[in-house]
């Protein structure tokens, strides 16, 4: 993993959050990556919730001020930064009036769930990339947590699919419990259609719950983490039948070696071993190269 860059977009992390499973690993996971000498981003949205003064979060001008089209109507987009206390690790918060300054997580504080939530994880995939772009900071890999990142592996794998800085960047998403039973807005096909993504992409969410919005994360995929022991039995065998790269490991006991090993020998292998290829074929391409140039004089 040395010198790999790794994004992690998902709902949560402590400490700016409640400690959870999800939470406790998303703060884990680029720990390990940076220790043993990768490269980290995080990003998660800018809940009410969160304490901007406590936490020392701060806009960055330079990354604001630009606006994304949902549904056809002009978001503006606000990027606030933190560091973790004593991590060599940035926490970037993606912020917008409307979607998330003063509201919590897909519930109001009555536990009514919000009838934007569609919008708002259209919003933050979009975000995440476009703030990644202006950093000019291009992935090996992005591990996706949590359920308003589950559009991203959607709009990486299309909308942003002639991205030059998402080239060569694999898509990793974990699975955890079922955070809620709700539907999205049916609406949710139309305004993605809005973006471009046709029917074919788009499949499977026209009747968009939870359910649906994980197995259209797992198509989009190139490696999947069952990273719950209450994952839903339906989104685990979808995952089970998908034959991709998966890792099936729950808690943090020994998890570094597991996702060490994962990262490395599974999502990235094909690069690795292209690398070798080229490197072990060097001599040979360039013996080859010189006979034929001798043969030409």
């Amino acid at each position: 993993m040395t010198e790999k860059k790794v994004l992690f977009v998902s709902s949560e992390v402590v400490p700016y959050l409640p400690e959870s499973n999800l939470s406790t690993m998303t703060f884990a996971l680029p720990k390990m990556v940076n220790e043993v000498g990768g490269q980290t981003r995080i990003f998660i949205p800018k809940y009410g919730l969160i304490n901007e003064r406590r936490h020392q979060l701060h806009e960055v001008i330079r990354l604001s001020g630009m606006n994304l089209v949902i549904n056809d109507i002009d978001m503006p987009l606000i990027i606030k930064v933190a560091s973790i206390p004593k991590e060599r690790m940035q926490v970037y918060f993606i912020d917008n009036e409307d979607y998330f300054k003063g509201r919590q997580l897909d519930k109001d504080e009555n536990g009514k769930f919000y009838q934007d939530n569609d919008e708002r994880a259209i919003f933050f995939a979009k975000g995440v990339i476009e703030t990644v772009k202006k950093l000019n900071w291009a992935p090996d890999i992005i591990h996706v947590q949590g359920w308003i990142a589950m559009l991203m592996p959607l709009y990486c794998k299309h909308y942003y699919a002639d991205e030059p800085i998402l080239a060569n960047t694999k898509i990793v998403s974990s699975f955890f419990n079922t955070p809620f039973t709700e539907p999205l807005s049916s609406d949710l096909i139309k305004k993605l259609s809005f973006d471009g993504l046709d029917t074919e992409s788009t499949k499977g969410l026209e009747t968009p719950d939870f359910s649906a919005l994980a197995k259209n994360a797992i198509a989009n995929s190139d490696g999947l983490v069952i990273a719950d022991s209450e994952v839903d039995k339906t989104i685990k065998k979808d995952i089970l039948s998908s034959d991709k790269p998966t890792l099936h490991f729950s808690g943090q006991d020994g998890f570094e070696d597991a996702y060490r090993d994962f990262y490395t020998n599974q999502i990235l292998k094909w690069e690795i071993w292209t690398s070798n290829f080229s490197a072990a074929y060097l001599p040979l391409y360039s013996l080859l190269y010189l006979v034929k140039k001798n043969l030409a004089t």
